[in-house]
């Protein structure tokens, strides 16, 4: 079970960059062309959204089921946090992209609330931006890219 999460996991990341991506680039277009936020933009950031939330559960399933979780077990965190692997798969990877989803659901939260355009789009742009380079701060290349 652990494989196929991990795929899973792995594939899903790439729509959850692609659409963050977008949501971004939408937003920060609609800012410079002072557009009014119409239901396409709303839409986009609510994929983007979906999507870092889909793959937080995905994540969490699979840090669970994970073999490092095991490893850590065995020898302790103290041992855990010495190993640069098992603390980037079981410490900062899961702890920085929480944060960035949690920013990111923020985002979203708080340009619901905003009353203008620009300022939904200024919401979005920066908490999802901030919650992107967040992700791509701790993917772990070596691993996604083999």
């Amino acid at each position: 079970m652990y494989p196929d999460i991990k795929e899973l996991h792995s594939y899903w990341a790439y729509g959850v960059l692609i659409f963050l991506l977008l949501a971004v680039l939408n937003s920060v277009v609609g800012l410079s062309r002072k557009k009014p936020f119409g239901k396409n933009d709303r839409t986009i950031a609510l994929i983007a959204l979906i999507f870092t939330h889909v793959q937080f559960l995905l994540g969490m399933i699979m840090y669970f089921l994970s073999p490092y979780l095991d490893a850590a077990k065995a020898g302790g965190m103290g041992a855990a946090m010495k190993d640069s692997t098992l603390r980037l798969y079981l410490v900062e990877h899961p702890l920085v992209n929480i944060i960035a989803i949690v920013l990111i659901t923020i985002g979203w939260s708080k340009h619901k609330k905003a009353e203008t355009s620009e300022a939904k789009f200024k919401k979005i742009a920066i908490m999802y931006a901030i919650g992107l380079v967040l992700l791509l701060s701790r993917i772990p290349w070596s691993a996604w890219l083999s």
